[in-house]
């Protein structure tokens, strides 16, 4: 038992999962000798998957605390999971300072200290190399009442595991460790590399993804193991994080009509805004994206201001994210941005003399897109098809990801695949399910072979 935030957390898993018909093969709902596409050493590495094992460990991790900031234990584990498991291991205290003067930086949570953890299995002898990309740090759990039970459990209740990160992303990074441990565990060797990365800060800027592409660490190919419902998603979306403040004229309530209302002035600027994102989605995005009425949403998620009830407010400030679009530069989403503001300015006498007042800060997410034609696309849709018996999905994420520092700093073919829908992230009961594990690792591990090739003995 295991003591966490004052709540008693079993550690133990809490099923057995080899009592399950079918357990240790492929699938469970597919029989053997439909798998007559697989090769010998791909057969053998999805025989020694550990689902239960895998499970035990996810639980513990989950029950590790590791909001943006308090990553470090959490690191520390896998770390130790990798040295246990034969990996061999890069465990490192990230040069914050180096990070925070790189252009591609961006956070929105201060850290006095962080991990890279890097685990590779393979040579580095000149074949295809594979990232399996992974974060370990979640978002706040909120308001617990909201919760139906405790968000750091980590216990697996009616075929789901429970607890906030199960699903974003502990649970894929889980699947990606015991991925490279089946493939060590059934002797194959491979011709390439597969390096997996656990990393720090994706939530609020990626800062770990780029710690890690700055330390060397780039590849033919990686899946970020995001939950995609088992899409595969090459291509990503955007997002700038905005300020903007609204200046009105202070007075006493009671002769408000004195005043200028801050709060009367943001109507038409929200307006614009609304404008703006309604014409920016209207445009034909290509196939990837066609799943989305709204894929670059324009979202307020903070609204402040004012000082004292009894006084008309003479500020009003707006914070939200901007979706942006690929193949935009954040020059172009910005300018586009200001010429709203620049609408409503002009349309309204006061606003007209006291501008809106536009910040970017904080989180800073560039759109990305990998051709589809890149190997780690082709052979990811290939083995998905055979080994799971589905037609893999193919599409645009509206969300930012690691998977544009990849692609654009570490100039790594990247796409997003992974257990779970990410509408189910960020919520309370956050779970993911069992069996979407069991699929994610199975599709995977196979991937992992053939994109890395298998050493012919001599």
């Amino acid at each position: 038992m295991r003591e966490a935030s004052g709540f008693t957390v079993d550690l133990d898993p809490p099923t057995h999962l080899s009592s399950r018909p079918g357990y240790g093969r492929p699938d469970p709902c597919r029989p053997r000798e439909e798998y007559v596409s697989l090769s010998q050493e791909e057969a053998r590495v999805l025989d020694r998957l550990d689902l239960e094992g895998m499970l035990g460990f996810l639980g513990k991790l989950v029950a590790v605390p590791s909001v943006g900031g308090a990553e470090s234990a959490a690191q520390e584990m896998v770390a130790r999971w990798m040295e246990e498991n034969g990996l061999e291991v890069d465990l490192w205290e990230l040069d914050l300072p180096a990070l925070r003067a790189h252009p591609a930086y961006s956070a929105e949570i201060h850290r006095d200290e962080a991990l890279g953890v890097v685990g590779l299995l393979g040579e580095d002898k000149g074949g295809r190399k594979l990232i399996l990309n992974g974060h370990v740090d979640v978002v706040p759990p909120g308001d617990l009442s909201y919760w139906s039970f405790h968000p750091w459990e980590g216990r697996v209740v009616d075929g789901r595991v429970r607890g906030r990160g199960a699903l974003d992303m502990k649970g894929g990074l889980a699947c990606a460790l015991y991925v490279a441990k089946a493939v060590k565990d059934a002797g194959v060797r491979l011709d390439g590399q597969v390096i997996v990365e656990s990393v720090v800060g994706e939530e609020d800027g990626g800062m770990g993804t780029l710690a890690a592409i700055l330390r060397g660490y780039r590849g033919d190919g990686a899946v970020v193991v995001e939950p995609t419902g088992l899409a595969i998603c090459p291509a990503q979306a955007g997002a700038l994080s905005f300020r903007v403040t609204v200046r009105g004229k202070a007075a006493h309530g009671s002769v408000r009509d004195r005043g200028v209302s801050a709060l009367d002035k943001v109507w038409p600027v929200y307006q614009e805004l609304l404008a703006l994102e309604a014409e920016r989605n209207h445009l034909s995005h290509g196939p990837l994206f066609e799943a989305y009425e709204t894929p670059f949403p324009l979202s307020v998620g903070v609204i402040r201001g004012g000082d004292w009830p009894s006084s008309v407010p003479d500020w009003i400030q707006l914070e939200g994210r901007y979706g942006l679009i690929p193949g935009e530069s954040v020059d172009e989403a910005q300018a586009a941005f200001g010429a709203a503001l620049e609408n409503a300015a002009t349309r309204d006498p006061w606003l007209s003399g006291h501008r809106p007042e536009l910040e970017w800060w904080g989180g800073r997410f560039l759109p990305a897109i990998t051709n589809e034609k890149e190997a780690v696309v082709s052979i990811l849709r290939e083995t998905v098809s055979e080994v799971l018996g589905v037609e893999p999905r193919l599409e645009g994420v509206p969300y930012g990801s690691d998977l544009r520092h990849l692609v654009l700093e570490g100039g790594t073919p990247t796409v997003l695949f992974g257990p779970g829908e990410v509408a189910s992230a960020h919520v309370p009961d956050e779970t993911v399910a069992v069996e979407d594990l069991e699929r994610a690792m199975r599709a995977l591990a196979v991937m992992v072979i053939r994109f890395c090739g298998r050493m012919r003995d001599d």
